[in-house]
């Protein structure tokens, strides 16, 4: 009797990883899909400014694309924004914090923008950058970063390095 209790043990045992092994080959099917997930820079641009404290709120906007079969949800775009190579600080879209029936859903040939502030202080540039990005006249920004893909299974970190 104690060896077939010994038996039924193992067998479930062997039954559970197994499960767990099939449940973790399945999850990695997405892994492939989530990386064709596209990101692109569209428009950065100044939305108020405050002469007192010398800072500058902007809009950085990105394009996501999903060219895949494989509908997901973007967790976070952690990035570091340039103005005409100098680097104007540290951004982060994120929506790690809600749930992902309540994020923005990318299905199959979906192209959605997300907006991103970015506060700009004076202080952390050049007066020349400052000016520039205020008068409007920067001739070319840069975002370099990482975007965050989520499905159900899967989540996909794709480092990118966008232009505009």
């Amino acid at each position: 009797m104690a060896l077939q209790s010994k038996l039924i043990v193992y067998a479930a045992i062997a039954g559970l990883l197994g499960l767990l092994g099939l449940i973790f080959w399945y999850g990695n099917l997405d892994t492939p899909e989530l990386e064709l997930a596209e990101i692109e820079l569209t428009n950065v641009e100044v939305i108020s400014v405050n002469k007192v404290e010398n800072t500058a709120k902007m809009t950085v906007t990105f394009l996501i694309k999903n060219p895949s079969e494989k509908t997901f949800t973007v967790s976070m775009i952690g990035y570091q924004l340039y103005a005409d190579g100098e680097l104007l600080g540290s951004g982060q879209y994120s929506t790690a914090d809600i749930a992902m029936p309540g994020r923005a859903i990318f299905s199959t040939g979906a192209e959605i923008p997300l907006k991103n502030t970015f506060d700009l202080s004076k202080s952390d540039v050049s007066n020349e950058i400052y000016q520039s990005i205020l008068d409007n006249t920067v001739s070319n920004f840069r975002a370099q970063g990482v975007l965050t893909t989520e499905s159900a299974w899967s989540i996909v970190e794709k480092e990118f390095d966008r232009s505009i």
